[in-house]
Order: structure tokens, then sequence, then C-alpha cells
């Protein structure tokens, strides 16, 4: 997490919204004394992150009961060149949305992964409509149940929900307008809008 405050965002109908907009994170554990991640698609329901990792994973295997979780949400970002604020001595940054979810992890019932497996596919399929929904019915018979015993379902409780939202605030409106130029004049929409917002 980026230490200024300035950047932190606390709103969590905006961290919220991020999530739904990029819900694809990165998992961060500790095995033996060392950081693992993995990414996977993520649902998040007020404060109730759920997820499902390949058994065969080694975050999976770092991850018990009760273990502390962090997933980190990223959005839109791009590279901020020092030559766009029209200001002397001025580094290059990087502007960027994130979000870091983090709380204890708890390990999901077979029944509660499948229910995951359908959300997930209700989720994700919604986005391809006029597409007809995709649904395990269309699956041979035993075959969801042994892909099933092929995972593991989580749910995370979220202790800390908090992201970063760093768009120049730091700088002059100007020199924010200048960046927002430079960056739509090479196709950005994302991060030269949100500037534009400001």
């Amino acid at each position: 997490m980026h230490p200024s405050p300035l950047f932190k965002e606390t709103d969590e109908a905006v961290l919220a919204a991020r999530v739904h907009a990029a819900p694809f994170a990165l998992i961060c554990a500790s095995a033996d004394g060392r950081p693992v991640a993995a990414h996977a698609p993520v649902l998040l329901e007020g404060r109730r992150l759920r997820f499902h990792l390949s058994r065969a994973n080694p975050v999976a295997k770092a991850l018990t009961d009760h273990t502390p979780v962090l997933a980190v949400v990223t959005g839109p970002h791009a590279y901020i060149s020092p030559d766009w604020y029209g200001q002397e001595d001025q580094v290059g940054t990087w502007n960027y949305l994130s979000v870091e979810l983090e709380g204890p992890v708890r390990i999901l019932f077979p029944d509660e992964t499948a229910a995951l497996l359908d959300d997930l596919s209700d989720r994700f399929e919604g986005d391809l409509l006029p597409k007809p929904p995709w649904k395990r019915a269309k699956m041979s018979e035993g075959r969801f149940e042994t892909l099933l015993k092929m995972i593991v379902g989580y749910e995370v409780i979220l202790e800390r929900f908090e992201g970063i939202t760093e768009l120049g605030q730091n700088k002059p409106p100007e020199a924010r307008a200048a960046v927002a130029s430079a960056l739509e004049d090479l196709g950005d929409r994302d991060i030269s809008g949100l500037m534009r917002a400001l």
C-alpha cells in the first residue's frame, strides 16, 4: 500500500466498484516463511470475498482455516512522464487504481464450492449475452463432481478493505490537465478520464 494518505482510498462503494469492474485478483499468502501468490477470479459481496484455487497450487497448500490472506485487484494504470507536467525538476511516476482485501480465510465445504462455481459462471457468462449462458448441467454426468475434487473454495470476511487512487492529486490542476492531455494523445481514456474528473 502506498504510504501517502493523499492517495489512500477507503470509500467501500468505490472499492467494491473497482473489484466488480476487474474481478481478477492476485491472492497472496505465506508458505514456509516465503511469499506465494496465485491469480483467481473473485466474487465480492459486501465484505465477503470468495474465490477458488487448484488443490495443486502452492497457495492452496498454504491456506488453511483462519490463515490470513491478501487479495490485490489492480485497475487502470499508466506511466506518467515527467516531461508532461510542464514543471521543472519532476520525475516519472505511475498513476493507478488498486484495491487490497485482507482477512482470515475459511475453506468452503464442497457444496459451498459448487455454489461458488455456479455463481462465478452466472457472473461471467452474463457478460457474454446474448450467448446462451453455460450451466454445469451441460456436462456429462459425474464430470463436474470429479473436477470439483481438484479445487478448493475459499471465503474471506474482510478485516481490511482499502485501496489507492493515485491520479496526480499532489500536482496542481494545470499539471494534471497537461498529463491527461498527453495520455489522451497516446490513446489512453481510462486514467486520463479519471484525472479530468478530479
